[in-house]
């Protein structure tokens, strides 16, 4: 008896731990019912455990808008062959020697599977890539878009909070940033690392709308003066800068689906 007991306290304790650390950094939850969508009716739970900073949000606006600062320094690893080609010539690395050293080799992609409900905030493995492109691209590289420097700076973000749906796996929050409104009200952009829905189909869009074709999920949630709110993004809408606000967004908001409603904060939030 007293082993068991030994076991289950600790993870009580934990528990504890977590929610303490949850309602310390000022965590907020709402709960909403998804619509217009095949799954509808789905329980939906979003938890903020910190809102974005003004720094990540225009990180965020120079990844979509491609003037993000290129890395500097070291070198060109899937660099040249040319004299002193060893890791980027002797401008890499301060010159290591002109010797010439064997190509680098390509990590093969990890096979994309699950996420452990324990740690969802882990990059998606697709995301990582192999270490030759650190310097610059080879011949082989993909011309960078909007999308992808916006879905690497997703993955690099640091986690906001958690979206959990029926689905066994949540998906991490990588943006939560908040903006009121001079009525009273409230808007709340999202941004999850994975496209709400991988795991499942229950989130294909019910009317004859085209979804987006994001490996990440935007989410606009919008509250009245009373607190009452609705959500549209999730697996439909396109990306826009909201130059007012200086923050990503959904582009023509008011055409989209409602793809959450009810959207309420729980209390004590």
């Amino acid at each position: 008896m007293r082993r068991c007991t030994n076991r289950i306290l600790p993870g009580l304790a934990l528990v504890v731990l977590a929610a303490a650390v949850f309602h310390a950094e000022g965590g907020t939850r709402f709960i909403a019912t998804s619509i217009n969508v095949s799954g509808a009716g789905e329980a939906i739970k979003i938890n903020v455990s910190n809102w974005s900073s003004d720094s990540v949000r225009d990180e965020f606006v120079a990844a979509w808008t491609l003037t993000a600062a290129a890395p500097q320094g070291r070198g060109g690893r899937g660099g040249g062959a040319g004299a002193g080609g060893a890791r980027g010539g002797a401008a890499g690395r301060g010159g290591r020697g002109a010797a010439a050293t064997a190509p680098p080799t390509t990590q093969a992609a990890a096979p994309e599977l699950p996420a452990d409900p324990d740690i969802v905030d882990s990059p998606a493995p697709a995301a990582r890539g192999g270490r030759g492109g650190r310097g610059g691209g080879g011949a082989g590289t993909a011309p960078q878009t909007p999308e992808s420097s916006l879905a690497a700076a997703i993955q690099k973000a640091p986690t906001a909070g958690i979206l959990w749906t029926s689905e066994n796996v949540g998906y991490s929050i990588k943006y939560a940033y908040r903006l009121p409104q001079p009525d009273g009200g409230e808007r709340i952009i999202l941004a999850t690392d994975r496209r709400v829905g991988k795991w499942s189909n229950l989130w294909m869009p019910a009317p004859a709308v085209t979804p987006s074709d994001y490996a990440f999920s935007i989410i606009e949630l919008r509250f009245n003066s009373k607190g009452e709110g609705e959500g549209r993004g999730v697996v439909t809408g396109k990306v826009a800068v909201d130059t007012a606000a200086k923050t990503i967004a959904l582009d023509s908001y008011a055409t989209l689906p409602v793809i959450l409603k009810a959207v309420k904060r729980q209390p004590g939030n």
